[in-house]
C-alpha cells in the first residue's frame, strides 16, 4: 500500500494487530465505523499469534492449540471491512488524536475520532553478566524465530528464568524435536508459599488446565534445576557456558551454545506515555500500568488502551479487552450496542482474569535478577552499567530523566524499552523510595526510530504542523 491509501481521517484507528487490536478493529468496522488498523508486522497476529497466516510450522501440535486460536480472530478481522496497513510504524500520537505513521519508505499524518492503542507487552529486562553476548537472547525472540521462520536452535540449548512463556517455549521446542540441555528455574522458593492463598481460583481457571500439563511434560523430558539464585553467561566472542548457583552452593558451569532468558513481560508503555496517559507503578506485576476505566478509556479524550498494554493478563483477556474498548468507541460515536454483547464481553474478561493473581505472585522475578550490580550492562544501547547508575544516584541524581544528562541512559534506539524498568528499580532501591516516586523516562515522539527521509516525505504542510505543535 502507498501513502495515498491512508485517508485523512477515520472514525476509529487501532494501533497493533495482536488479539486486542484484531478484536477491536473487527467490532468497530462491523458497527459501520470507518476503521483502520496499523500493524508494525508484515502480517496480522501480534506477538502471541505471530505469522499465523504464513508460518512455515505446519504441524499444529508443535505450537499448540492456544496459538492456532488466532486463526479465528484473523479471519473475523479480514471479513469485517476494516482497512489493514501492515509494515506500519506509528511514531507519534497527539492528544488531538493525530497519528504519525511511517510505511513503504514514507510517512503520513492521519486523524481519528477514537484511537485504541493495542501495542501489547514487551519482555521484562533480564540483565545478567554476559546477557549481551551472541548466542544469548530472550525466549520471546527465540519464539519469534520459531513461529515466523520455523528456525530451531542446534547444539546445547538452555532456557533460564521464570514465567509461563519460558515453559511454553520449552514445550514447543520439545514438540519440534529439539533436545534441551536444561531449564534453570529462577522462581524464588518463597513465591510458592505466598501464591498458595490464590490457588483455589487458579485451580478452577483455564490457566491451570492449559499450563499444568505443559509443565509436567517439560519436567518429564528435561532436567529442571530449581532455586537458581545466581546466573552468568560466559564467553568472549559468543556464549560458551552458563554459570549458576542454587541457594548458597558453589557455582556450577554448564556448556551451552544457546541461552534463552525470560522473567515475564510488562506493558509496552512508550506510545501511551508519550501522549500523556497517566501510568502508575503496579507492585504485583512490577511494571507501569495505565490508569483506565472498565472499557480501557484513559483520561485523554478519545484514546483507549486494550490488551496487555492495559496490564498483563494474556491473549484471551486481550481479545475481550479489545472488544470492550471498541464497544465503548461505537457508543461514543453514536451507534447502538446490544446490552447482551457488552455483558458477554465483561463476563468473558472476568473469566479470563480468574486465577491470574496466582501467576503474578508465583512468577514474581527475584530482586537480584531485576536489580543487577557491578559491571553488568543495564542500558544496552549506551552500554551503561549498574555501577555507573548507582554512582550517579550517589551524586544526587533523583530519577531516570536526570540520568539521561549524566549517562545518556535510555536515549538509544530502543528508547528505554530494554532498560527502563531496571533503571527505575535501581534508583528507587538506592534512594530508599518507591518506583512510583522515582518515575519513568519522559517519552516524546517519535517513539520509534524513523529516518529523516521518512519524515521529509510528509507533505510540507504536515511537516510544518508537526514541528509547530511540538515546540
Amino acid at each position: 500500500m502507498s501513502a495515498a491509501g491512508v485517508r485523512e481521517s477515520y472514525d476509529v484507528a487501532v494501533i497493533g494487530a495482536g488479539p486486542a487490536g484484531l478484536a477491536a478493529a473487527a467490532v468497530a468496522a462491523r458497527a459501520g465505523l470507518s476503521t483502520v488498523l496499523f500493524d508494525e508486522q508484515a502480517s496480522a497476529g501480534g506477538q502471541i499469534y505471530r505469522a499465523i497466516t504464513e508460518t512455515p510450522v505446519t504441524d499444529n501440535a508443535v505450537l499448540g492449540a492456544s496459538y492456532w486460536r488466532g486463526e479465528r480472530l484473523v479471519e473475523a478481522f479480514r471479513t469485517s471491512g476494516a482497512q489493514y496497513v501492515p509494515g506500519a510504524t506509528v511514531w507519534s500520537l497527539t492528544k488531538e488524536r493525530e497519528i504519525g505513521v511511517s510505511f513503504a519508505g514514507g510517512s503520513v499524518l492521519t486523524k481519528a475520532k477514537r484511537v485504541i492503542i493495542c501495542t501489547g507487552a514487551l519482555e521484562r529486562p533480564f540483565p545478567i553478566p554476559g546477557w549481551t553476548l551472541p548466542g544469548v537472547m530472550t525466549a520471546g525472540a527465540a519464539q519469534i524465530l520459531l513461529k515466523a521462520g520455523g528456525l530451531l536452535p542446534s547444539g546445547r540449548t538452555v532456557l533460564a528464568g521464570c514465567g509461563p512463556l519460558l515453559w511454553l517455549l520449552a514445550w514447543q521446542y520439545l514438540n519440534a524435536g529439539v533436545k534441551l540441555s536444561g531449564v534453570l528455574d529462577t522462581t524464588p522458593a518463597a513465591n510458592r508459599s505466598r501464591a498458595l492463598s490464590h490457588f483455589v481460583p487458579f485451580f478452577f481457571s483455564s490457566y491451570f488446565r492449559d499450563g499444568s500439563k505443559l509443565v509436567r511434560e517439560v519436567k518429564r523430558q528435561v532436567r529442571v534445576i530449581r532455586g537458581i539464585t545466581s546466573l552468568r553467561a560466559l564467553g568472549e566472542s559468543r556464549v560458551k557456558a552458563v554459570a549458576y548457583r542454587t541457594g548458597t552452593s558453589t557455582e556450577t558451569r554448564m556448556a551451552v551454545d544457546h541461552l534463552f532468558l525470560h522473567q515475564g513481560v510488562a506493558p509496552n508503555v512508550n506510545l501511551a506515555m508519550s501522549v500523556g496517559i497517566e501510568h502508575r507503578w503496579n507492585d504485583e506485576q512490577l511494571c507501569w500500568v495505565p490508569v483506565l476505566d472498565a472499557y480501557g478509556n484513559s483520561a485523554v479524550d478519545g484514546i483507549a488502551i486494550a490488551g496487555d498494554g492495559a496490564g498483563i493478563a494474556g491473549a484471551e483477556a486481550a481479545e475481550w479487552r479489545g472488544q470492550l474498548a471498541a464497544l465503548a468507541a461505537v457508543r461514543a460515536l453514536g451507534r447502538s450496542v446490544a446490552a447482551s454483547e457488552d455483558a458477554r464481553a465483561q463476563r468473558e474478561l472476568a473469566r479470563c482474569l480468574h486465577g491470574r493473581a496466582f501467576l503474578d505472585v508465583l512468577f514474581r522475578p527475584a530482586r537480584i535478577f531485576r536489580q543487577p550490580a557491578g559491571d553488568t550492562i543495564v542500558c544496552r544501547c549506551e552500554e551503561t552499567t549498574a555501577r555507573e547508575i548507582l554512582d550517579t544516584v550517589a551524586l544526587g541524581c533523583p530519577g531516570p530523566n536526570q540520568m539521561k544528562i549524566f549517562l545518556r541512559c535510555g536515549m538509544g534506539p530502543c528508547q528505554g524499552r530494554l532498560c527502563g524498568l531496571t533503571v527505575t528499580e535501581l534508583i528507587a532501591q538506592a534512594r530508599g523510595v518507591s518506583p512510583q516516586q522515582v518515575g519513568y523516562y519522559r517519552l516524546r515522539p517519535p517513539v520509534k526510530p524513523i529516518t529523516v527521509g521518512e519524515l521529509a516525505a510528509l507533505p510540507k504542510t504536515d511537516v510544518a504542523v508537526y514541528a509547530v505543535t511540538r515546540m
